[in-house]
């Protein structure tokens, strides 16, 4: 088995659009959930989200084969945190060739194009469809476009499993590592969901919270009492996963490995978690098993970044998932939601905390859950309220659920 290091990072997100604001905004809790602005609000139940501001989307127009104009913003936020990330690794464009892949995870791809374009057709007709539309929206758009971007020719493709699509595309990512086809791979996920189609579409589905359009940032509350609903949100997080041997002789500095994963099915229900949590316990157990850990053993020295989502649902079937797993030793995991401070970025989320997950072991600072006001007596782990913590992890767990009943977990460690 080859180990795997994470090496780069970078990060568009609703509390950063690098790798420092975002870490700044961590340690600060500071929400970015706000009164959307990209978005015709009229009649919409819901008003509020996490929203990409300030960004230049001209920091995407590497080289002359991509343009602002030919991509969507999911594609955007990936090429210009896959550019930071190369960047963080210290990759030089001779280490980006057919050695190196692309795999990055989205949920919903290329919304707002096909919305923007969908109106033009009605009206205005098929003429004034833009010719770019298909390559815009198409689910590969973004790791073709980083691919285009910086000259990498191994394998590359999307990975699409809801809010899990990221973690899976981590997993392939890993594998691929495994089989020796690649030294280096960009991978990762990207979303840009903020449309009237998802916003309408996620409400009358009744997944979404109605409550906090006139506070928005109070919105996303994982695991408290007061919970009904998670905040969307958009952005991406790209990681740059490689072979030991390969970070080694380039002299990189590893700052997490990969150590375990887990991907399982529930079966139960299109966009209900098992009540039972049968599909997280397994998927978390796998992860554990592949790693090599023991619950009881590694408990005291783990962060768990939990998928989170301020659902009623969810958090309680999370929690019962981490118990099942873990036993007594459950109390004395430190969990968090980064969620309540992003919102949830659908198909980049698992990217995104993944990156948490790195900084906290690199740091020794866990991130808090935001807008932990009421506990809920059925979720009774530490949740690590409302401040980061200083506390000396070596264990990382990275838990992320998605409609249609997929679930993913990685184990990270602190490399040694």
């Amino acid at each position: 088995m080859r180990r795997v290091f994470i090496t780069g990072v970078g990060v568009v997100s609703p509390i950063g659009n690098n790798l420092q604001e975002y870490w700044n905004s961590i340690l600060e809790v500071r929400s970015g959930i706000q009164t959307l602005e990209t978005v015709d609000l009229t009649d919409l139940p819901i008003t509020i989200g996490g929203e990409i501001r300030g960004l230049d989307f001209a920091e995407s127009e590497i080289n002359d084969k991509v343009s602002v104009k030919k991509m969507d913003r999911a594609s955007i936020f990936s090429v210009i945190a896959a550019k930071e990330a190369i960047k963080h690794a210290g990759l030089g464009p001779e280490l980006l060739g057919e050695r190196c892949g692309v795999i990055i995870g989205a949920g919903l791809s290329g919304l707002a194009t096909l919305q923007a374009q969908t109106e033009n057709l009605l009206q205005r007709g098929p003429r004034r469809v833009s010719p770019f539309t298909i390559p815009t929206l198409m689910p590969n758009a973004a790791p073709a476009n980083v691919s285009l971007a910086f000259g990498i020719t191994g394998p590359a493709y999307n990975v699409a499993s809801a809010c899990a699509s990221s973690g899976h595309a981590i997993i392939d990512a890993y594998e691929e590592l495994q089989r020796g086809r690649v030294d280096v791979l960009i991978t990762g996920g990207t979303e840009s969901p903020m449309t009237r189609l998802a916003i309408s579409a996620f409400a009358n589905m009744k997944a979404m919270t109605k409550k906090y359009n006139d506070n928005p940032t109070q919105a996303s509350r994982p695991f408290d009492l007061g919970r009904d609903g998670f905040v969307m949100s958009e952005g991406a997080a790209i990681l740059v996963a490689e072979t030991e041997e390969h970070a080694r002789a380039r002299g990189a500095k590893p700052l997490a490995e990969i150590v375990g994963h887990g991907s399982t099915m529930d079966a139960f229900h299109l966009v209900q978690p098992d009540p039972s949590a049968q599909g997280a316990i397994r998927a978390v157990q796998q992860a554990l098993d592949m790693a090599k850990w023991e619950p009881e053993a590694i408990a005291g020295e783990t962060y768990v970044n939990a998928h989170g989502t301020s659902t009623k649902f969810n958090d309680l079937a999370e929690t019962n998932a981490l118990k099942s797993v873990f036993g007594d030793s459950a109390k004395k995991l430190q969990v968090s939601s980064t969620k309540s401070m992003t919102g949830h970025m659908i198909g980049a989320a698992c990217a995104i905390e993944t990156v948490a997950c790195v900084l906290a072991m690199q740091e020794g600072i866990l991130p808090a859950t935001a807008n932990y006001q009421t506990p809920d007596p059925e979720c009774d782990l530490d949740y690590i309220p409302n401040e980061p913590r200083k506390a000396d992890v070596r264990y990382c767990i990275n838990n992320s659920f998605g409609f249609g009943g997929h679930n993913v977990s990685l184990a990270l460690a602190r490399p040694e």
